[in-house]
């Protein structure tokens, strides 16, 4: 049989986003898969070399709308340890439960279009129904649902409201529960199981040897955390258990986030215990020192690093952004060569893209 190249993409279901795969099929089996991205390219980097250090939170926000805290987060903590700012340890604080809300309906997000992906509309409904609890949260906190602009340049935008602690303790006792029934519907459906087990498969070595992470590299066995192994805010006072499966498959990689979800529970609700009080902002110099700074944080995707060089102005000299499903995305071929054209949005789902930070 001769073999058939097929274009899938950019406005195609299965990538949550604009980009493409070009894959090569013989009969049904995918031969080659090259990966095609670039159709979101905003020049995210160049405009902020005319932005004022502030004003480039609320892009931040922008480089991935489902986990846009992390991103602003990423950016002041660069910021600030270029400029030499101290953070206040209430603010610390907040930034912790703050990104670690962000973190589970990010997740949430995924499973909800792994569902689509495996035509499974519940699992897209039970998600994006639990997911906006937490969305409520966030407009609490600081009156945006995705685009939180929360963060600052030394700490935080506001304090808690009142009865926060009580109203989010609420939500994720709630969540525990009722993630339970997410849980059960996938992992008691022999459907699910058969579309997500042995399927993508990336080994231990092949993950590190292509620079995979977050949770598709803690799926092949690599016990790594940022938040935990070079801890940053107060990541350092809390007891919590770093998820990692050693299939490396498509269920691997689900199961991963499913736990991350429990543990940023517990973070946040040891936060909320240890929390003291105290201001949630200092003021901080306008202009950057001469100088170049990297900074790296635990994004729901993994590793993230952002690196930002100050020439003595008010705007950055160069900022540069290094996403982690762009390195992820490298992976295309490795993930589908061997597999069937019907494996691909499972595979590809179990990832999590998102094309805003790949491209920028």
């Amino acid at each position: 049989m001769a073999e058939m190249t097929v274009f899938l993409g950019p406005q195609h279901p299965f990538g949550h986003g604009l980009w493409t795969i070009k894959a090569t099929l013989d009969g049904e089996v995918i031969t080659d898969a090259d990966p095609i991205i670039g159709y979101l390219h905003r020049g995210w980097e160049k405009e902020c070399e005319s932005r004022l250090f502030p004003q480039i939170i609320p892009m931040s926000s922008r480089l991935c709308y489902g986990s846009s805290l992390t991103w602003e987060h990423l950016y002041a903590k660069t910021a600030e340890e270029l400029l030499g700012v101290e953070v206040p340890e209430r603010a610390k604080y907040l930034r912790v439960i703050a990104i670690e809300l962000c973190r589970i309906q990010s997740h949430l997000m995924w499973l909800a279009a792994l569902g689509t992906d495996l035509g499974n509309l519940t699992v897209f409904l039970y998600a994006m129904r639990e997911r906006e609890l937490l969305l409520d949260l966030m407009v609490k906190l600081c009156g945006q649902r995705m685009t939180t602009n929360y963060p600052r340049i030394g700490g935080v935008r506001n304090d808690a409201p009142e009865n926060y602690e009580r109203d989010v303790l609420r939500v994720l006792k709630h969540l525990e529960t009722k993630h339970k029934e997410q849980i059960d519907l996938n992992d008691n459906s022999s459907i699910f199981l058969s579309r997500m087990q042995d399927i993508g498969v990336v080994s231990k070595a092949e993950a590190c040897n292509m620079g995979l992470v977050g949770p598709s590299m803690r799926a092949s066995g690599v016990d790594f955390d940022v938040r935990r192994d070079d801890p940053y805010e107060v990541y350092d006072q809390f007891d919590y258990e770093v998820p990692v499966r050693k299939e490396g498959d498509a269920y691997a990689r689900y199961s991963v986030r499913i736990e991350e979800m429990y543990q940023s529970a517990e973070i946040i609700r040891q936060a909320f215990k240890q929390m003291p009080e105290g201001p949630y902002r200092v003021k901080v110099p306008r202009a950057a020192p001469v100088g170049s700074h990297v900074a790296r944080v635990e994004d729901p995707r993994g590793e993230s690093l952002m690196w930002i060089v100050g020439d003595g102005g008010r705007t950055p000299y160069r900022l540069k952004v290094r996403s982690p499903n762009f390195v992820t995305l490298s992976l295309t071929k490795k993930l589908l060569l061997g597999y069937r054209l019907a494996d691909l949005p499972a595979i590809m789902g179990s990832i999590d893209v998102c094309m805003g930070e790949t491209d920028r």
